[in-house]
């Protein structure tokens, strides 16, 4: 009886790692992530709106309908980029995501505490690369520092009612997603 006991254990032991494995290398191996599901609607360091999600496709999965949205396919191997984003009158957030798809950053407009959203994307190498200007403070600039040279950032903007769905594509469509320019300048 103990025998079978210890086989059963042993089973049991042996099923779990197996599955375990399974679950952490499946991300790694996918090949329908999002930063490929989203190429070819989205060029590199522009936003562009995510197609509204139907019942049959969804170019990202679990899309909330009440929610606008625009992606940002970005590429730090050149330089930093700056993203703007307006405020949207209900609510807007903004999230980064490394190529894997794991989250990294977010910020919504409550917490941002301006009338746009306004920051520096760029790796850990470049934001050392910056020199230490002491009449620049941390509250004048936000800097996001990026674990990976490509990713996306996911901007959003919430349409309390379907009529106002327009107007949340409207403030979407003013947000840009560029190499930063004025980076030497500072």
């Amino acid at each position: 009886m103990i025998r079978w006991l210890l086989w059963l254990l042993a089973g049991a032991l042996l099923g779990g790692i197996v599955h375990l494995v399974a679950v952490l290398m499946l991300p790694r191996t996918a090949t329908q992530d999002a930063y490929t599901r989203l190429s070819p609607i989205a060029p590199v360091n522009a936003v562009v709106p995510v197609p509204e999600p139907t019942p049959q496709n969804s170019a990202i999965p679990f899309m909330d309908p009440a929610f606008a949205s625009a992606v940002c396919r970005y590429d730090l191997s050149t330089g930093p980029i700056k993203l703007t984003v307006p405020i949207s009158p209900a609510y807007t957030s903004v999230s980064f995501y490394t190529r894997r798809g794991v989250a990294y950053y977010a910020i919504n407009d409550r917490s941002a505490g301006r009338r746009q959203i306004e920051l520096q994307l760029m790796t850990s190498a470049q934001r050392a690369d910056l020199p230490d200007d002491e009449e620049v403070t941390a509250a004048d600039r936000l800097i996001v520092e990026s674990p990976s040279d490509t990713g996306l950032i996911l901007v959003r903007a919430l349409a309390p009612e379907p009529g106002l769905m327009p107007a949340a594509r409207a403030t979407l469509s003013k947000a840009t997603c560029k190499p930063d320019s004025g980076q030497a300048e500072r």
